[in-house]
């Protein structure tokens, strides 16, 4: 490799700068939004009337609605063009985020929240294929590395910006904020597209579409409300299972029959791409997973204020900025390396969130998130640069929007799987400290108890109840800490099997 060829940020023309700044403030902004409602939920479910239950859609519908337009993203940039679909793109959800905070009822919030996952859903897979085809080979790894600054801070300046705005003024306000930076990349947007633009009209595969995008929908619903359903008890998680199962076949058999599949499963015998998508489907667990359940963590059980809260969890960013001093030479010279050492790093921050207690600190969740968003960096631009070297440009775009989705998907099914750990070891470890602190345990396995915790009057039964509660609760938590690093710890094998088309100057 000459030194001409280099990967150097100094080499980067305007152009391609302003397309930088373009994907980086999109990225935010999606990442934003993710994660922005999990903060301000209590005041949502406050001013709504509405119930833990009720309000959940408004994370839940946001993140199928993201997984089911992403596919769409291949075949809208090849009808409109790159430039007329971010443009829009970006406009529709900066107009959603607007009503978003107009929202008069809990339906209406919830609509608006499934339009901020339709119109964001592209924002992603559309930003990283302009970014692999506008930039030479070179300095791919340089620019993927600073198209993650959006892409991976996004979700950690949400829950901040929305604590914030929620503390000073209400929760409306945390989707108004999104609003003038919307502005702000439209126009970045206007003029780093403006030249001359490809597109190809092809077919499109409604029926697979519509049978992948049920797919999906059964899918999701039957995590997220199975557990209150009682499963496989309730006629309507059979139902979903039913149609779920039999839309995922349609779509199936149109892919392989189908003259214009809406996905071709062709682009799987790639075997970088498809090993690639499939990490990038565990990266998608690890990536929001920490970010639900630290704020209910510390605010229950610490009773740690929201803005607290959202400061604690942005040293997750700390360490993605970290990451990026050195992900350009690791990714260039030893990707796998850094890929397998990305993931170890997310499994051993996973493991030591799972030894926290009840009694955990501020430290403990500042070190733990660091090591945690510096994984991620370090792993997320190798793998994005695996997955994609072997694979022919002009099926970028269609690899982009499958990664993302795979990327997604993870996010939102796992998410509810969390939670799903939680919920239920919670219960079932209430159940089981309540059996020991018994008058009729005969005293064996009773300790004495402070007075305050009487089991002879209700304010003591309340208040030992309360901590029964929280220390199950705990355990709950640890358990899906627990889920989390098994899940990374699982992906690193398979990286031994990726190849680098790279062989000049890789020491690997």
């Amino acid at each position: 490799m000459s030194k001409e060829s280099l990967p150097g940020i100094f080499s980067i023309s305007g152009k391609l700068w302003l397309i930088l700044l373009m994907v980086q403030l999109s990225n935010m902004l999606f990442g934003m939004t993710i994660t922005i409602a999990n903060v301000v939920l209590p005041q949502i479910r406050g001013t709504m009337s509405a119930s833990q239950d009720e309000v959940s859609w408004a994370i839940t519908l946001n993140l199928v609605a993201a997984a089911v337009a992403t596919p769409l993203t291949g075949w809208l940039a090849g009808r409109l063009g790159w430039r007329k679909l971010m443009f829009g793109t970006i406009l529709g959800f900066t107009l959603a985020s607007l009503f978003c905070g107009l929202a008069l009822n809990l339906e209406s919030l919830i609509l608006f929240r499934i339009g901020q996952g339709l119109f964001g859903a592209p924002i992603m897979p559309l930003g990283q294929a302009i970014i692999l085809s506008s930039f030479p080979k070179h300095l791919q790894p340089t620019a993927i590395v600073l198209w993650g600054v959006g892409a991976v801070f996004g979700p950690v300046v949400g829950p901040i910006v929305g604590s914030l705005m929620a503390e000073i003024y209400d929760w409306r306000a945390a989707f108004f904020i999104i609003v003038p930076a919307g502005i702000v990349t439209l126009i970045c947007t206007w003029f780093a597209l403006s030249g001359p633009v490809h597109r190809e009209k092809t077919r499109f595969d409604w029926p697979g579409f519509i049978a992948l995008s049920i797919a999906i929908i059964a899918l999701q619903l039957i995590f997220d409300r199975g557990h209150r359903l009682d499963w496989f008890d309730s006629n309507i998680i059979i139902g979903l299972t039913f149609i779920g199962c039999l839309a995922f076949w349609i779509f199936i058999f149109h892919c392989f029959y189908s003259s214009t599949p809406f996905i071709n499963l062709g682009i799987f015998l790639d075997k970088n791409f498809t090993i690639g998508t499939f990490i990038a489907f565990v990266m998608g667990t690890l990536a929001f997973t920490g970010l639900v359940l630290f704020p209910s963590l510390l605010h229950d059980l610490r009773g740690y204020p929201d803005s607290a809260i959202g400061i604690l969890l942005a040293a997750r960013g700390l360490g993605n900025w970290l990451a990026f001093f050195v992900i350009i030479p690791l990714t260039r010279l030893i990707p796998r390396t850094s890929l397998a050492s990305g993931l170890l790093l997310q499994a051993l921050a996973s493991y030591a969130m799972a030894q926290f207690d009840v009694n955990l600190t501020s430290f403990d969740i500042l070190w733990s998130n660091i090591l945690l968003g510096f994984g991620q960096s370090i792993a997320f631009t190798p793998m994005t640069m695996l997955a994609f070297t072997t694979l022919p440009k002009e099926r970028i775009t269609e690899g982009a929007t499958i990664f993302t989705l795979m990327r997604n998907f993870g996010s939102s099914i796992f998410i509810s799987f969390a939670v799903l750990v939680l919920l239920r070891t919670t219960s079932q470890n209430y159940s089981n400290i309540s059996e020991k602190i018994s008058v009729f345990s005969g005293g064996r396995e009773l300790l004495p108890l402070p007075s305050f915790w009487s089991l002879d009057n209700l304010s003591g039964l309340s208040q030992l109840s309360n901590e029964v509660h929280r220390q199950a609760s705990m355990i709950g938590y640890i358990n899906s800490f627990h889920l989390m690093a098994f899940a990374a710890l699982a992906a690193v094998p398979l990286v031994a099997f990726m190849t680098h088309s790279q062989t000049k100057n890789n020491n690997e």
